[in-house]
């Protein structure tokens, strides 16, 4: 029988979800597990929850914005916010739906370097240009992702999938689900890698 999937929910807004992104298929490859990317619109779920960004949060922002930095230095990932944060991330979030059905790969790549550009360099990835910028440096192709983008079927999708997430009560980024199991957060990685090797507890 073959294992399920690990998905993997997030928002391309998510500093945290970065962050996961840079480990994720590591966890699925030693363990034998493919990885569901599935970008939501933290927006929506957060509407749903009655939350709000953490690092605009009272007292939470700080030790988060510290934190991420923190991490990051662990991670040996470069960090850096975007201007204007947070920032809405609709276009990424398309684009990648744009790519998944047909080349999961290449959808994993622009996803990669999409969360590279807002955390890694600090620029803002809400503007479309931006996104198909970011896809074209990926060699990938500009104008279908640009037409994709504007496409009922693609709007669609992101709708179902950020509906589909608050319908399992995902309501954060990053989000991990395997086996019915659920775990969220950067931090709980080694949780999941731990469920993953012992089979549960």
């Amino acid at each position: 029988m073959t294992a399920g999937p690990i998905e993997f929910y997030f928002d391309f807004s998510s500093p945290y979800g970065y962050l996961a992104a840079h480990r994720i298929e590591e966890v699925g490859a030693e363990f034998g597990r493919d990885v569901l990317w599935r970008p939501i619109l933290l927006g929506a779920v957060f509407k749903a929850s009655g939350q709000s960004p953490l690092v605009s949060q009272p007292l939470r922002g700080p030790y988060h914005k510290h934190d991420l930095l923190r991490t990051a230095r662990r991670q040996k990932l470069p960090f850096r916010f975007p201007d204007d944060f947070p920032m809405a991330t609709i276009a990424a979030a398309r684009a990648f739906y744009v790519l998944d059905a047909s080349a999961p790969k290449d959808a994993k790549r622009l996803a990669l370097a999409l969360f590279d550009t807002a955390f890694s360099q600090g620029i803002n990835i809400s503007a479309t240009a931006t996104v198909l910028d970011v896809a074209e440096k990926c060699g990938l192709d500009r104008v279908a992702i640009e037409a994709g983008i504007a496409d009922n079927t693609v709007k669609q999708r992101l709708k179902a999938e950020t509906d589909g997430a608050i319908d399992r009560n995902i309501f954060g980024s990053p989000f991990f689900v395997v086996d019915g199991e659920m775990f969220w957060g950067n931090d709980r990685i080694p949780d999941l890698k731990d469920w993953l090797r012992t089979g549960g507890w």
